[in-house]
């Protein structure tokens, strides 16, 4: 009996995923806008997705370090963003030095933050996407810091959410985290990677890393999608993590 309940969660968080991706088309970034762009390290800086990226450096680094299915997601990132530009392989290294110089200057959130809400202050859905996401990097690898919330705060204070709007947003993503947090078995992880207990490790943090590309938050398809689209992204990496974890355990 509980192998049909946690399998009908995961074709259900699956089910939900797919939907969010093809019921939603609405977008605010798309290569139309940015065809004409002349593509410097500085424009990409300064720019709302530059800025925006700067921001998941800062969260995804306030707990002192970044885990392997953090890396995952960022990368991710990186490529769902450079897509929309002109040269995405030059925006794509762009991004990157971006983030890795971001990461250690947890000093200058206020002006980051500040430039970012200049840019999109007219438009509260486009925020409040944006601070979903980063509120997914804290919660992805299982647990919130004190430092990580207190950076998100700040964050959000300065994208001019209320705090009661900012507790909404933590409580819906722990809702959402407590929902779906159980601890497979083994056998139940092999499932959900798509791997045999005969795979070597490599082979089996290839497919992970597959799966991982496939179902995670796409900050470019996430726009104009429903509130569920982040969460729902979110549980099936997390699920997909807690999976590979097991499986590296046994391994070890």
């Amino acid at each position: 009996m509980f192998n049909i309940i946690f399998w009908g969660i995961i074709f259900f968080v699956i089910y939900r995923v797919f939907n969010s991706y093809k019921r939603f088309q609405q977008v605010y970034y798309t290569q139309a806008q940015f065809k004409n762009m002349s593509i410097t390290k500085e424009a990409i800086a300064e720019s709302e997705l530059g800025l925006f990226t700067a921001l998941c450096a800062k969260v995804a680094k306030a707990d002192g370090r970044i885990d392997e299915l953090e890396a995952e997601l960022i990368g991710n990132m990186f490529n769902d963003i450079s897509k929309v530009f002109p040269e995405p392989e030059k925006v794509k290294a762009y991004l990157k030095e971006i983030f890795s110089q971001e990461k250690q200057k947890p000093r200058n959130v206020d002006s980051v933050v500040s430039k970012l809400y200049v840019l999109i202050h007219r438009d509260k859905a486009k925020r409040q996407m944006m601070m979903s996401f980063l509120i997914n990097i804290a919660f992805v690898d299982g647990k919130v810091t004190a430092a990580e919330e207190n950076l998100l705060t700040k964050i959000a204070a300065f994208l001019h959410f209320s705090g009661a709007e900012f507790e909404a947003m933590m409580n819906h993503f722990q809702s959402s985290f407590s929902g779906v947090q159980t601890h497979s078995s083994l056998a139940e992880a092999y499932k959900i990677i798509g791997a045999s207990k005969e795979d070597d490790l490599k082979t089996i943090k290839k497919k992970y890393r597959a799966l991982v590309k496939k179902y995670h938050p796409d900050i470019i398809q996430a726009q104009g999608a429903d509130e569920h689209y982040i969460e729902d992204a979110m549980q099936k990496t997390q699920k997909i993590n807690e999976a590979y974890e097991v499986i590296k355990k046994d391994k070890a």
